[in-house]
């Protein structure tokens, strides 16, 4: 853990800097095109907190998902020494980047809050379940992946094209209810829509988010993660001496 921070935080001036200014470029990028278009956001007045409850936790998935898919390649030389394993490596990246994560969307959450006028209560319940559920199923990925990147390497490729369009079919940038029918029915099996929408129950009281299912999220978190795990297990060793 402490390689993974003085990695990816020692070596650029600024460290963690940089991570917290990444995320609020994106939001504010959101948050300024969208308003010239717009009269006002899909839930409550303010573009910055609408994007920002969606953003920081699909954000949040991805920079696990990913750190963790490249765990075993991030660590390839200290796994050559046989008192660190693969484990090890997987759970380090994961536990560095759950924390900055979390870190980051707090500092960035509170000085939204703090922006914006007229905002009601937080019902910190739902934030707690919904960053839960981002750890979860960025882990489960981040693992799957990981398996399927060292054995075949072109899995890297194919998956960054199937995700380009992630962002936009996991509702940042708008709500499920308002879609049309038949693309409810396909991005309802999107585990990520649900978390968006979990999150977003927790800054506006009044979004009921009927369609969510916590447990559907789990299930197929648990179900990747132990194929995840069973092929890591297989392939730890075939994937370490490529």
């Amino acid at each position: 853990m402490l390689r993974e921070v003085s990695t990816q935080y020692g070596r650029t001036p600024g460290g963690f800097i940089w991570t917290i200014i990444q995320p609020l470029g994106m939001i504010m990028f959101l948050s300024l095109g969208f308003q010239l278009m717009l009269r006002q956001p899909a839930l409550g007045t303010s573009f910055l907190l609408f994007y920002a409850s969606g953003y920081l936790f699909f954000s949040l998935f991805n920079r696990l998902s990913n750190a963790v898919s490249r765990s075993i390649k991030f660590s390839s030389a200290l796994l050559k020494f046989p008192v660190v394993t693969w484990v090890d490596s997987l759970f380090a990246r994961f536990f560095v980047n759950a924390l900055m994560g979390i870190l980051t969307g707090i500092l960035l959450l509170t000085w939204i809050l703090l922006t914006v006028e007229n905002q009601g209560p937080i019902d910190f319940a739902p934030v707690a379940v919904a960053i839960g559920l981002s750890l979860l199923l960025g882990l489960a990925v981040g693992t799957f992946n990981c398996a399927l990147m060292g054995v075949f390497p072109i899995w890297a490729v194919v998956w960054d094209i199937l995700t380009r369009p992630l962002m936009i079919a996991s509702g940042v940038l708008y709500l499920y209810e308002g879609l049309p029918d038949i693309a409810q029915k396909v991005l309802w099996y999107n585990p990520l829509i649900h978390i968006t929408a979990i999150a977003r129950t927790a800054f506006y009281s009044t979004y009921p988010a009927a369609f969510v299912n916590i447990w559907y999220v789990v299930y197929v978190s648990l179900v990747v993660l132990l194929i995840g795990l069973i092929l890591m297990r297989r392939y730890a060793l075939v994937i370490l001496n490529d």
